[in-house]
């Protein structure tokens, strides 16, 4: 669930499974088995961790007091996991990621730094990277609050250590697509004019390939957005992106009547082109959705794409 303001000055809890503040689109395609799962939370966190946070991400002066409480605290987290060699991690994701993400604490810190160092391998030299503040308890460092990037690494390295007890995960794995959203204003993520936006990509599993470097650090980038100038976020997964360019997903979503109907457009798309993989995509709308309009650069090149797939051996089957 998740709070918005009310013209009033109140707040009114609304569901993100409504698909017209999510759309989501989830297919199997040719596998016999789904690895691609999925998640998405309205996440509590301490409102002065991202007032440092966006400070230091984009030299703001954010100021929580001035929201209701519940909504200085809030933050919506979407998540898309590709698994591979099996659905362990990817299912552990959907599961537990956005929970630890929430509850991760630096306390954890000493000991995932020295379940780390004992992979060996890459991870002899690892110093820590951007928890080294909190791998000391008696350093002054130590007091230092975590940021959303620290929260993020921390929260990696929990699910790997976690998965490291699992036998599938030393040959199995899933990349992790994470998206947290901010509304510093007094309304939902999907009306607000000033969003701040963290996204982190990282490999997670593949517990065998540890000590070459496949590590659980993520790659971080942060945007801080006016929400009416962007119609929406897509995140999908690589059975839809090794077919689809980014300029057809935009198009795809562009003209949907709902985000639930942009996803499956995409999803849709991603199959008649081929796909073997299993297909996800997630549209969250933001302020400008049903607003920004254009012309559908891409439609004649899709069309001719379809044809040209049609009587292709592969998928005869699938139009028969």
């Amino acid at each position: 669930m998740l709070s918005a303001s009310l013209p009033d000055g109140g707040t009114v809890r609304l569901s993100l499974n409504n698909p017209n503040f999510l759309g989501v689109a989830n297919f199997r395609g040719e596998r016999r088995y789904q690895e691609d799962f999925y998640s998405f939370s309205a996440l509590s966190l301490d409102p002065e961790e991202l007032r440092l946070s966006y400070k230091k991400a984009y030299n703001i002066d954010w100021d929580p007091s001035a929201l209701p409480a519940p909504l200085a605290r809030q933050l919506l987290f979407v998540g898309i996991y590709d698994g591979h060699g099996g659905s362990t991690v990817s299912q552990f994701l959907r599961q537990e990621l956005h929970g630890l993400f929430e509850h991760v604490d630096k306390s954890h810190t000493p000991d995932v730094y020295a379940w780390a160092k004992e992979l060996g391998g890459y991870f002899r030299r690892f110093n820590g990277g951007v928890l080294s503040p909190w791998i000391d308890p008696s350093a002054s460092s130590y007091q230092e609050q975590l940021d959303l990037e620290a929260r993020a690494t921390l929260a990696f390295f929990e699910v790997d250590k976690v998965m490291s007890q699992e036998k599938e995960t030393k040959e199995c794995g899933a990349t992790a697509s994470v998206i947290l959203l901010k509304s510093l204003d007094n309304l939902g993520y999907f009306q607000s004019n000033r969003l701040a936006l963290t996204v982190a990509h990282v490999g997670l599993g593949d517990l065998k390939f540890k000590p070459f470097g496949v590590t659980p650090e993520p790659e971080v980038r942060h945007m801080l957005l006016e929400g009416k100038q962007w119609s929406h976020i897509t995140l999908i997964s690589d059975g839809v992106s090794s077919v689809v360019s980014d300029e057809e997903v935009s198009d795809l979503a562009r003209g949907a009547l709902s985000p639930k109907h942009a996803a499956e457009r995409i999803c849709s798309f991603a199959e008649d082109m081929g796909s073997e993989d299993n297909q996800t995509a997630l549209v969250v709308p933001l302020a400008g959705w049903g607003k920004i309009t254009g012309p559908d650069r891409t439609l004649e090149l899709r069309e001719y794409r379809r044809k040209g797939m049609e009587g292709n051996e592969r998928h005869r089957g699938r139009w028969m």
